[in-house]
């Protein structure tokens, strides 16, 4: 199977089926939870919150969530295969849920039930398949729907401004912050990060701001932190 292939099948079920199915360990996109544990407790500053954990798959991302105190973390992904084995593997982890289903219809989720939403690269594998725009703006607007009003929806994605910004715009309406953080976290690097992950990087309209401040193409992951604000929805109308 060639890349282009797999990569258009990312959105697919049988193709996360057959993956997780001849997958051993835990894959964790992107970053793993204590890379990101500082940045996801200035967001999520309650352990009472609920927590939605969008295309799960086998990370072990939610378990460090709930070691270090989270009490209520959902989790969806479109394979039964992966949520099945999950819902095996924590059976004694009541704080964990995981559930089949499809981002782009989280029916089974009444408006405004989360107070937070985390995304490690489901939009990405969305934008990467067929129908791109439609399924992720889809996506959009679901998690918009099931967020508490001042809710967060924490994406992180290789997508730089330029590629997220307006998408995100267009899609419904956010107040959003940037932070970064390097692809690769080596412990024996030394010197200081090209950005500290809890401070926000400063956007302008398109994001090109990003560019003159990090460099081109910088080795790094991007993190959108949207805030539903329904203000905004109301003032636009």
């Amino acid at each position: 199977m060639t890349m282009g292939t797999t990569t258009q099948a990312y959105g697919e079920p049988w193709y996360w089926d057959n993956r997780y199915a001849h997958e051993s360990g835990p894959f964790d996109w992107y970053q793993k939870y204590p890379s990101l544990a500082p940045l996801i407790k200035l967001y999520v500053p309650s352990h009472h919150q609920r927590i939605l954990i969008v295309g799960c798959g086998n990370s072990a991302f939610s378990e460090g969530m709930v070691d270090d105190g989270y009490e209520d973390v959902v989790n969806v992904d479109i394979s039964s295969v992966v949520i099945e084995a999950m819902m095996k593997k924590y059976s004694n982890r009541p704080q964990l849920k995981y559930i089949k289903m499809d981002v782009r219809q989280m029916d089974e989720f009444q408006t405004g039930s989360f107070d937070s939403v985390v995304d490690k690269g489901t939009l990405d594998s969305l934008l990467c398949g067929s129908n791109s725009r439609q399924n992720a703006t889809q996506m959009l607007k679901e998690v918009w729907r099931v967020l508490k009003d001042k809710g967060v929806y924490i994406l992180v994605t290789y997508g730089a401004p330029i590629y997220r910004l307006g998408m995100l715009r267009d899609s419904c309406s956010w107040n959003i912050k940037l932070h970064v953080i390097e692809k690769l976290v080596v412990e024996e690097k030394s010197g200081h990060p090209i950005w500290e992950l809890t401070n926000p990087v400063p956007l302008e309209n398109d994001g090109r701001s990003v560019e003159e401040l990090l460099g081109k193409n910088p080795d790094v992951h991007y993190i959108y932190v949207c805030t539903k604000d329904e203000s905004l929805k109301t003032s636009s109308k």
